[in-house]
């Protein structure tokens, strides 16, 4: 996610470096060869016509589009966060106290949520599991292609293991559960965006419109002074394909680039969060960003 306070543009225009070299060699061949007549029946017929105009509707649906999707990640993962406090909260609050069980229950529940963020995340950018994940998957011995959805369900045999055991009453465990199902529900719908592909012939055809606009354009100025007619030639198409170029950036918030959901940042908030409800005063500390974004 990018901060506020600072953000590369270097690092963006490199994204796009490619589209600004071919059209300034564009604008600039066709300027030269418009100004000394080369082209000037080409010229007289496309201003006969009236000047040409982009599709911005276009890039407009597909930049509101994009923002949908991204914002929709970050409301999934808001949502996380408050669920993985109520899981716990609930755990400290419903579990029965006196029972010998109940420190040890608290701590597997809250460690195994820790991990399942981490684990979530990491699976989402399709990352190799980091430490804290890998040593907890070995030490549990857990076997599974979905590793986060064979947390849940870890979740839910130690929910029951403590209403056999006389932890919870059957309306606690329901209460449990729901927050249980929850997560589960927020799971799929961040599967359901990594695995949904943007359309790829959409992105496409709002590519090529842009390239015959920035093809057509010069013809529709007056070539009377040169270095105005390149320098719009070069301006105007490069500030449409950077608004497609973010919005084909901001489509995909699960690919481990500068404009993702901040999974792990939010996973080490949720990990400090939940150790400090639980009494475990080993935290890890956040450290600021040294770079224009976080993840």
């Amino acid at each position: 996610m990018l901060l506020n306070k600072r953000m590369s543009i270097s690092d963006f225009l490199k994204t796009i470096k490619v589209d600004i070299l071919l059209i300034t060699s564009y604008a600039i061949v066709v300027g030269i060869l418009d100004q000394y007549g080369f082209l000037s029946k080409i010229s007289k017929a496309s201003r006969s016509y009236g000047r040409t105009e982009p599709s911005g509707c276009s890039i407009c649906i597909r930049t509101n589009q994009s923002y949908e999707r991204w914002w929709e990640a970050r409301i999934i993962w808001g949502a996380i966060v408050n669920d993985s406090r109520t899981l716990i909260r609930q755990c400290i609050s419903f579990f029965e106290r006196s029972n010998e069980s109940y420190e040890p229950i608290v701590k597997e529940m809250a460690d195994r949520q820790i991990v399942w963020c981490y684990a979530l995340g990491e699976s989402l950018r399709k990352l190799s599991f980091s430490c804290k994940v890998q040593e907890y998957i070995v030490s549990n011995r857990i076997e599974a292609i979905n590793v986060p959805n064979a947390l849940l369900s870890q979740h839910s045999e130690t929910l029951l293991k403590a209403k056999e055991n006389n932890m919870v009453n059957d309306f606690q465990q329901v209460q449990i559960d729901s927050t249980i199902a929850r997560l589960c529900d927020s799971m799929g719908k961040c599967e359901r965006i990594k695995n949904t592909v943007f359309p790829k012939a959409y992105s496409m055809l709002i590519h090529t419109i842009i390239y015959v606009f920035a093809t057509m354009l010069p013809f529709g100025l007056s070539d009377k002074y040169l270095a105005v007619e390149i320098g719009l030639t070069i301006v105007v198409p490069i500030i449409f394909i950077a608004i497609e170029k973010t919005s084909m950036l901001m489509q995909d918030p699960f690919e481990n680039q500068p404009f993702d959901t901040p999974m792990t940042d939010l996973a080490q908030t949720i990990e400090i969060n939940l150790k400090q409800m639980i009494g475990n005063e080993n935290l890890p500390v956040k450290k600021e960003s040294e770079s224009y974004y976080i993840l």
